[in-house]
């Protein structure tokens, strides 16, 4: 029970020790990047060229800010990649190109993902539904739904909110300067609030919280909302990089699954508990880098062997924490 009540820095937080083999890759991947492409393209090795490789992953560094919130409540959501297209499909819609049009738009986006977060919290805290079927039963509801009404590019961004990716503050993309935001803001909320203290103790022992006089339902459905508006901003994002909205945004970027994936990277474990937002976003950038030196080699036209390669890294790193855990608790 003393355990439970500890805040979330002694008991769950994501220590320097638990994410350094995730930064030791991140610089393995640096130097090859460095070393392959001075030897073809050198120009390509510039801040600004790196900034890039960042703003690439915008998207996916949104959706698992949100995913890690309900992966340490040992939870998971696999409803956000349709949650992003239908976010996407509703803000070009309402927009229409015009300016005048965007607050409302914006309004509407985050009400949907409220609505979503809401009813997939309450199915899984309330109902008990297993949470990889409710969500993924929401995602066949948010699918259906677009299926049903769009089956092509729907309505157009405005170009002033066209800003939103294309942006800049001096050398840096406004939406790159907005998900630093957002990561150092999840930390912080993780780290130093009592809303962070209850997720890492509802994810680690949630009998043990209940008995500790925490409303684990109200803390499981608040992640759960927490990742549904994280969905909604990617898709207002991708609208913003695309100019309009489709039906397959999210779902052709694969986000849920990678979204999961790099959260696991960073070390936040499935069964709940331990892991942290810094660990999420070494996994995002994991994933970036990975992308850049196949483009920037050549190795993207080889079908398969980049999911290959995720794929290997993903079980590698699941590997090494299980057996991490293993001789901890020996």
């Amino acid at each position: 029970m003393t355990d439970m009540l500890a805040p979330a820095p002694v008991r769950g937080m994501l220590r320097f020790e638990r994410i350094a083999p995730v930064l030791l890759v991140v610089a393995a991947l640096l130097v090859y990047a460095a070393v392959a492409v001075s030897t073809r393209q050198p120009q390509y090795l510039t801040v600004d060229n790196f900034i890039q490789i960042l703003a690439r992953s915008i998207a996916l560094g949104i959706t698992a800010v949100g995913q890690t919130f309900v992966i340490l409540l040992a939870s998971i959501d696999l409803s956000v990649a349709n949650l992003i297209s239908a976010a996407a499909v509703l803000a070009s819609v309402i927009m229409a190109g015009q300016p005048s049009m965007i607050v409302p738009a914006i309004a509407a986006v985050l009400v949907l993902g409220l609505v979503v977060g809401v009813v997939n919290g309450l199915v899984v805290a309330r109902l008990g539904v297993n949470p990889l079927i409710a969500t993924l039963g929401m995602a066949f509801i948010i699918q259906g739904c677009l299926s049903a009404f769009v089956n092509n590019f729907a309505g157009s961004v405005p170009e002033e909110f066209q800003a939103f990716a294309y942006g800049q503050v001096g050398p840096v993309p406004w939406s790159l300067v907005f998900l630093t935001a957002l990561a150092v803001i999840a930390w912080f909320v993780l780290r130093f609030t009592k809303f962070g203290s209850d997720i890492y103790a509802v994810g680690g022992n949630p009998d043990a919280a209940r008995v500790a006089g925490i409303k684990t339902w109200r803390v499981i459905l608040a992640g759960h909302v927490i990742c549904s508006l994280t969905a909604v901003i990617a898709g207002l994002y991708l609208a913003s990089r695309l100019r309009s909205g489709a039906p397959w945004i999210g779902a052709d970027g694969a986000y849920d699954l990678q979204s999961i994936a790099v959260t696991v990277i960073g070390g936040t474990v499935l069964s709940g508990g331990r892991g942290g937002i810094w660990g999420t976003m070494a996994g995002v950038l994991i994933f970036s880098l990975i992308d850049a030196i196949f483009n920037l080699t050549g190795l993207a036209a080889v079908v398969g062997v980049q999911g290959m390669l995720r794929g290997v890294i993903i079980v590698a790193a699941v590997a090494f924490y299980a057996v991490r855990s293993r001789k901890i608790v020996a």
